[in-house]
Formats: C-alpha cells, structure tokens, sequence
C-alpha cells in the first residue's frame, strides 16, 4: 500500500501548493511540510522548488508523481480484485468519478444512491465541473472516470457511449416569445437567447446542431452568458429570453407550466453523454462494475 507519506506528496503535487494539500487532508501546513521532508530524506533528493510562495515539482519529483500515479491504480485495482473474494454482491474499492453538470444534477445521483446500497464498501466521491475541466481533471489524475457530454478524441482518453438527451428551447410563460410556441429557424435567429458559459456541454450540442443549418452561436442575439445549469434556467423563468437546456433539467418545471417549450424548426439538438476513461485505465474493477450498472439502471 502507499505510504500516507506518498498521500502527502501525492495532494501538494496535484495541487503545487502545501496549502491546499493540507485542507484535502485536513491537516496543518507543518505537517504536510514535515511529510515532504521525510520523503525528500528518504529518497535523498529535493521533490519540490519552493519559491516566492510558488510550487514546482523538480525532475525527481515529476518521476516521482509518475510512479505514484501508476501504484494509485494498482492499489485500488487490488482492493477491488481482492476484496471480491469475500462476497460476490459487495466491491470495495475507491470509484473516483467526474461529472459534468448536467449529469451531476439531473442524470447520475438516482444511479450513484442505488450502486451505493449494492456495494456500501465502495468509497464514491465526485467531482461536479463543465465537460471541459472535468476532462483536465481526468487527465490529471484526480479522478478515475468521468461522464461528459460528447465523444471525445484526445490522446491518452478511452470514450464510451452512455445515453442521449435532448436540449429543448423554452421561455419563461410571461415572455413576449411564449405568445408563439413555434418559430422558424430564419425568425429564431433574431430572438434574444441567454446561453451556458464556453466549455459547456450544452453549448456544444447547440453549436453541433446549429452547423448543419450553416449557422454559428456568433450568429445568434446573445443576450447573457450564464455558467451552470440551474443559473440559466431560474434566469430564463424570470427573463423574457429564451434558452436551451436539457430536458431533465426543465421536465419538472414545465409540467408546473414555469417555463414553456418552444419549437425551432428543423433544429433537432441532442447531447450525447460518453464514459471517459485514461487510455490503459480501461479494466479497473470499480470503474467497470460501475459503468455496467449505470447502462443497466437506463437499460442500455
């Protein structure tokens, strides 16, 4: 197993900052410093350039931070194989997941509730950020798996299909738009729209459905840029414009009759949602029975 040593140096190089290694860990700035130093110690050489307040891992401690990131799988990945000798019916073993809004708010807390009262010994944690930092945040190894919108085809990145949704337009009922519930794609073009923040998945989706007519976001009346799904949708129900948003974030509020959908013809816009994986990261244990129960729970 990995020294509590290597945690240590694991968190401040994740982070470059001692500060912030030691609020993870919940333990004071000496004592991160203190492990730090017993490492450098060990290994007789410095792991880390300090100065100015700045963080920087040196040669030895980018070597370092390479092996950990490869002995981290192969630890939880023989919690997991070991661990199912016990009972069949419950894992253990850490799933490390990344979610990008969307999906954190509406999609996967129904999937993680159930997977946690199968396997009660898998330690979940997730991470909520747009698809664009949720893949950073894969990349760097803070977490194991991740659920974005959007195949991705990024060196070093494995994509697996999920499921897909679809992005409706809706206004709020005062709107002067929702005295029409269907409009042309010439007519739309003018219509004051409030949309997500650039790296969003749902702005992707817009942007993909708006090339096949020859159209951009730039040629569109953009009013606002909101970051975060639950920010749009309360601003649109108190707004005149409209906007796009996922369909399971506004199902409920339209049955309420809070918003209202609008039709835009021959604009059909549907995100589809993809597992992402590190290449080589592929078979671990807890990743895969996760993915598995996750199609299940959608009968995919």
């Amino acid at each position: 197993m990995i020294s509590f040593n290597h945690l240590v140096f694991i968190e401040v190089a994740r982070h470059l900052s001692f500060t912030k290694a030691s609020e993870v860990l919940f333990i004071s700035q000496p004592a991160i410093s203190k492990h730090i130093q017993k490492l450098e110690q060990q290994y007789g050489v410095s792991l880390f350039d300090r100065n100015k307040g700045l963080v920087k891992l040196t040669p030895a401690g980018l070597i370092l931070q390479k092996h950990l990131q490869t002995a981290s799988t192969l630890a939880s990945q023989m919690v997991f194989d070991v661990g199912g000798f016990r009972q069949l019916n419950s894992l253990r073993g850490d799933l490390k997941l990344g979610a990008s809004t969307t999906v954190a708010l509406y999609v996967i807390p129904s999937v993680l509730s159930a997977f946690r009262k199968l396997h009660p010994e898998i330690n979940i944690s997730m991470v909520n950020r747009n698809s664009e930092n949720v893949t950073i945040a894969l990349l760097n190894h803070e977490i194991d798996l991740a659920i974005v919108e959007g195949k991705h085809k990024m060196d070093g990145i494995n994509s697996q299909f999920f499921l897909t949704e679809e992005v409706v337009a809706v206004c709020a009922p005062g709107s002067c738009l929702a005295k029409r519930l269907s409009y042309s794609l010439e007519e739309f073009k003018a219509l004051p729209l409030a949309i997500r923040e650039r790296g969003s998945g749902t702005l992707a989706a817009v942007g993909a459905a708006l090339q096949e007519h020859h159209l951009k976001i730039s040629d569109l009346n953009i009013c606002i840029r909101l970051g975060g799904t639950e920010v749009l949708k309360n601003f649109v129900m108190a707004d005149d414009c409209m906007a796009f948003l996922p369909f399971t974030a506004v199902q409920k509020v339209l049955e309420r009759g809070d918003l209202v959908k609008l039709n835009i013809e021959q604009l059909n816009i549907q995100r589809h949602f993809y597992f992402i994986q590190r290449l080589g990261d592929e078979n671990l244990g807890v990743n895969k029975a996760f993915i598995k129960f996750a199609k299940n729970h959608y009968n995919i």
